[in-house]
């Protein structure tokens, strides 16, 4: 197993969280947002959240944008941010005001109408254009269904396929 895909201890993803939570409490005061920062470790990597109530929640999605391609370019450079201090690449993942968590919900809604279509009609069906965030959503709902997936195509139009088992 290489480094890359080598687990790492709870320990170092702590450090991770960390190092991450460092960086966006000086992006939120560069930015002049409020937010807490929740850290987390979360299927083998650092988890963190940035929340906030009410209108500071609201001023939040300013850092998701239109259907999270800020909040993606912003996980990217803490992911970078925490590289520089640790030396090694990180896959932690970052949520802004309930976005992600949202996101995965109607994903899984999404998942599991595919799932009924191919169980009814017994061929694949192809979803829509997804990040890889969206398809690691998709693919696990699916594999806990008992079904296949599979990703195709290139970005920004690599998309999933649900087939049969």
């Amino acid at each position: 197993m290489s480094d890359e895909t080598a687990p790492r201890s709870t320990e170092k993803l702590e450090e991770e969280g960390d190092i991450a939570a460092d960086y966006l409490e000086e992006l939120l005061d560069i930015t002049d947002l409020d937010g807490d920062i929740d850290i987390d470790v979360d299927h083998g990597r650092a988890s963190l959240a940035i929340v906030a109530e009410g209108a500071a929640g609201r001023s939040l999605r300013r850092l998701v944008g239109p259907d999270g391609e800020v909040l993606d370019a912003l996980q990217e450079l803490t992911r970078l941010a925490v590289q520089v201090r640790t030396g090694d690449r990180s896959r932690l993942m970052l949520d802004i005001a309930g976005y992600r968590a949202g996101r995965r919900a109607e994903l899984g809604e999404v998942a599991r109408n595919a799932i009924a279509a191919v169980r009814a009609s017994g061929e694949p069906v192809e979803l829509e254009p997804m990040n890889p965030f969206e398809r690691k959503v998709v693919h696990d709902v699916v594999a806990e269904a008992g079904l296949v997936s599979d990703s195709e195509g290139v970005e920004p139009t690599r998309h999933v396929v649900v087939r049969p088992a």
